[in-house]
C-alpha cells in the first residue's frame, strides 16, 4: 500500500470535514483496489476507499457515491457489478455505459481541483481502448450536469473544491471541459 501524498491528504482532510459529519462518510486511503464500505458493526463510518494513494482514484469513487444513493450506500460497492481487467467487448460497451455519469463527475470533480483528468476503460489487459462514443457520451453528461445542475452531494462536493483549490472561487466554465 502506498501512503498518500500531500494532495490527497488535503482531499481526504476536506471530503472528510465536508461529509464525515453529516453523511457518516469518511474517505479513506490506500488499497490495491478501489472500494465503498457501508458502516458496519466493526467499524462505525461508511468509507470511500479508494487506491494507492491516487487522487484520480478518490475522485472516482467519490463520484459513485455522489451518484449511489441512500439506499445503495448501505451495500458494498453500492451493489454494483464489477469485472476486473480482460472484460469481453461486449461486457466493456456495458461498463462503458454504466460509468458514463461518474467519469463526467471525476471530470467536473477534477477541473474544480485543477487536477488532470483521464478517460478510464479500466481493461487494460483486454486491450481494448476508450471508444469515441464513450468520451462522446462524457462530455455530453458533463454539459448536462453543468447546464442542469449536479445531484445533491456532487454539487456539494464540487463546491468544497472549487473554494478549496480555484483562485477566488472561481465557477466552472463549459469551455474548461
Amino acid at each position: 500500500m502506498n501512503n498518500p501524498s500531500s494532495d490527497t491528504k488535503t482531499l481526504i482532510k476536506l471530503f472528510n470535514t465536508t461529509f464525515l459529519k453529516t453523511h457518516n462518510t469518511e474517505l479513506v486511503c490506500c488499497e490495491p483496489e478501489p472500494i465503498y464500505r457501508p458502516a458496519d458493526h466493526a467499524y462505525p463510518h461508511h468509507r470511500i476507499v479508494f487506491a494507492h494513494g491516487f487522487f484520480s482514484s478518490a475522485l472516482h469513487e467519490i463520484a459513485h457515491w455522489c451518484i449511489a444513493g441512500d439506499e445503495r450506500r448501505l451495500l458494498e460497492d453500492f451493489g454494483y457489478w464489477y469485472e476486473p481487467d480482460g472484460r469481453t467487448a461486449e461486457r466493456q460497451a456495458e461498463f462503458e455505459r454504466v460509468e458514463v455519469k461518474p467519469q463526467a463527475l471525476e471530470w467536473i470533480f477534477s477541473v474544480a481541483s485543477n487536477h488532470q483528468f483521464h478517460f478510464s476503460a479500466d481493461n487494460l489487459e483486454a486491450g481494448l481502448a476508450i471508444s469515441e462514443e464513450f468520451t462522446t457520451n462524457v462530455r455530453k453528461q458533463v454539459e448536462d450536469y453543468l447546464t442542469d445542475g449536479l445531484p445533491r452531494d456532487a454539487e456539494i462536493w464540487k463546491n468544497a473544491l472549487v473554494k478549496h483549490y480555484r483562485a477566488h472561487n472561481s465557477p466552472l466554465q463549459l469551455n474548461e471541459f
